[in-house]
């Protein structure tokens, strides 16, 4: 299965706003926990955007080092699995409930709406495109992930209803992963493939989280991942990088049918156990980047810009930057320091009014209420 396809940016990060704690015995459901925001998931969201950040620092420098695409591959395997996983978390209240729905619309399409019309525009502003055509229903470069999870929440209240929802998702994952002709509106193959991490988290409740933090995970995860590398240093020349992204049917990707039923399976086995030993090592404490935690769509939404632009414009060279000993390093640094800057409170702040507006002209009050 060895192609030589380059992997797409990685999409992330308009979570729900949380309504619970963890480690504390409130419910994330709506119902009566506390509203305070839990650490341990701030914690998480900003240490999956930094990898994500660090993914799209090291993809110019994989071209002749196995080494680096060993280590993108293996951050690319669970990454934005946990972030799906988070986000269906926090989306077990979604009942179609008019305030509910409403927040919804003011945070997760909306953004998506105005950055799909900012990133083509950009896009062809870098390309010196004078195409003046819009494609709201295909979402641009990372904005995949936004669109996906409009509908996932959606769709939140059936897999509720289900008895087994989880393997139910998964057959519906495989169904995606075996069908070249749905096309490529609205990102549908990562919609499906990338559905049951959102229907997995849906299920779970706090003590699970607690589970795999205790002192037994977090001593095995260390080792895990070290053994992760290593089958990623294997798979570098022998597994096309596509699969990571679900983005294609296994024929479009030149297999046989089956192939995707095989890795829909695999790849859900891979991302969880790497996923779980992502949470085991997030510290559940504050620490001094857990307000940044609460900024990753910012930095998510924002990040993206600078990457194309410092192509475009000659400020990241990857043909120079190979031939520097310290170049992973640098790029690294720059990548982790730049996301965490666009996470900044004050970054947030400044870009609300478009990641996360009020719009209530655009809603109906809800009815008075008697005594």
């Amino acid at each position: 299965m060895t192609h030589s396809r380059q992997l797409p940016a990685t999409p992330t990060v308009a979570l729900p706003r949380q309504s619970a704690t963890v480690t504390g015995t409130g419910d994330a459901t709506g119902g009566g926990g506390p509203k305070e925001r839990d650490a341990f998931f701030d914690n998480a969201k900003y240490l999956a955007i930094v990898l994500v950040a660090l993914g799209h620092a090291w993809e110019p420098l994989r071209d002749g080092s196995r080494t680096v695409t060993a280590l993108y591959m293996a951050v690319y395997a669970f990454h934005m699995p946990a972030f799906i996983l988070i986000a269906g978390y926090f989306s077990r209240s979604f009942d179609g409930r008019a305030d509910r729905v409403q927040r919804l619309i003011t945070g997760v399409a909306v953004p998506y709406a105005v950055f799909q019309i900012a990133y083509v525009l950009f896009l062809r502003w870098l390309d010196d495109s004078r195409n003046t055509y819009i494609p709201l229903l295909e979402p641009r470069w990372l904005l995949w992930f936004l669109m996906a999870l409009f509908i996932w929440r959606l769709t939140v209240p059936l897999w509720k209803a289900l008895r087994w929802p989880v393997p139910v998702a998964l057959a519906v994952a495989a169904l995606g992963a075996v069908s070249p002709s749905l096309g490529g509106d609205l990102q549908i193959q990562r919609v499906l493939q990338f559905l049951p991490f959102f229907v997995l988290g849906l299920t779970l409740r706090a003590e699970h989280f607690r589970a795999v933090r205790r002192r037994a995970v977090r001593l095995a995860a260390v080792p895990v991942f070290a053994a992760a590398l290593l089958v990623a240093y294997w798979a570098v020349p022998r597994m096309d990088h596509a699969w990571l992204y679900r983005k294609e049917s296994a024929q479009e990707l030149g297999e046989p049918w089956w192939t995707g039923v095989v890795m829909t399976v695999l790849l859900f086995g891979c991302a969880l156990l790497l996923t779980a030993c992502f949470f085991a090592l997030v510290p559940g404490r504050r620490t001094w980047f857990t307000v940044l935690g609460a900024g990753t769509l910012s930095g998510y939404l924002l990040h993206g810009f600078l990457i194309r632009g410092s192509r475009a414009w000659g400020w990241y060279d990857p043909d120079v930057m190979r031939e520097q000993p310290a170049a992973f390093l640098i790029a690294s640094a720059i990548a982790a320091v730049g996301v965490s800057l666009l996470c900044a409170p004050v970054v947030g702040r400044v870009f609300r009014p478009v990641m996360e507006p009020k719009l209530h002209w655009l809603f109906r009050r809800p009815p008075a209420t008697g005594a």
